[in-house]
């Protein structure tokens, strides 16, 4: 019976997140800039193409640095502004009637975005093999894990403002604010080797750093340190275990 239980319950976890992450590409803003922006950007960014200081082609690059644009657009931008503009519209109220508890809540919506952001991630591979000669990830293994472990933790960060921010519109800006600094100083968007010092250093203060630093390494064959991964599943645990606590229906 139990057995039964948990199956019927998987399948119905199942069921919320195809049917949340359909809602989140028939919205024209987010299925834009979470999979048709990124991919322009990297034409952009492409156009002159050339090596970055070190020999690096530029498109090996960029490809891994706009895929946690990708991550972290879904993540602290959409996926806060999903649930808030939830909570606006009372549909949390009804949810609170029914056996799904924060946890199941914040688990179905991280998946939809998740998969949101790695759809955006496989196109910009797609686009970057076919038109620029991307090279293949020299530790694919550790491309996969660094991605899902910043998947994990800046979604983490956004369920935490989606937890505590009542409307939509102001998840949407608080997103919008975190979001855009930790691109531009991490490394997301312009490459950490033709920025300075002191940027440097402070992007590497931000959620995001890890991410692009993990991601880049392992495309590039570079060893992953463990202590980054370390500092990628603090996030999750600290963020996710706080927008628990915090979470009102």
């Amino acid at each position: 019976m139990n057995g039964m239980k948990v199956i019927k319950s998987m399948k119905g976890i199942t069921r919320v997140i195809a049917v949340e992450l359909k809602l989140i590409v028939r919205d024209p803003m987010s299925g834009f800039f979470a999979l048709a922006f990124p991919a322009i950007m990297l034409a952009v960014k492409m156009r002159n193409g050339g090596l970055l200081p070190g020999g690096l082609p530029v498109i090996d690059a960029m490809v891994p640095m706009l895929s946690v644009f990708v991550i972290g657009l879904a993540g602290l931008v959409v996926l806060p502004a999903t649930l808030a503009q939830y909570r606006e519209r009372r549909i949390l109220k009804r949810l609170r009637a029914t056996p799904a508890s924060p946890a199941m809540l914040f688990g179905a919506q991280w998946a939809a975005h998740t998969l949101l952001a790695a759809i955006g991630t496989v196109l910009l591979i797609a686009i970057g093999l076919v038109a620029f000669g991307l090279s293949a990830p020299a530790d694919v293994a550790g491309v996969l894990l660094a991605w899902a472990l910043g998947a994990l933790s800046l979604g983490a960060i956004g369920l935490l403002i989606g937890a505590l921010v009542p409307s939509g519109r102001t998840a949407t800006v608080i997103g919008l604010s975190v979001f855009f600094p930790m691109v531009f100083l991490s490394g997301a968007m312009i490459p950490r080797e033709t920025t300075s010092g002191s940027m440097r250093a402070i992007g590497d203060l931000t959620p995001m750093a890890p991410v692009v630093e993990t991601i880049r390494g392992a495309w590039e064959g570079d060893a992953i340190s463990p202590a980054t991964l370390g500092v990628m599943v603090a996030i999750s645990v600290v963020a996710g275990g706080v927008a628990v606590r915090v979470f009102r229906w």
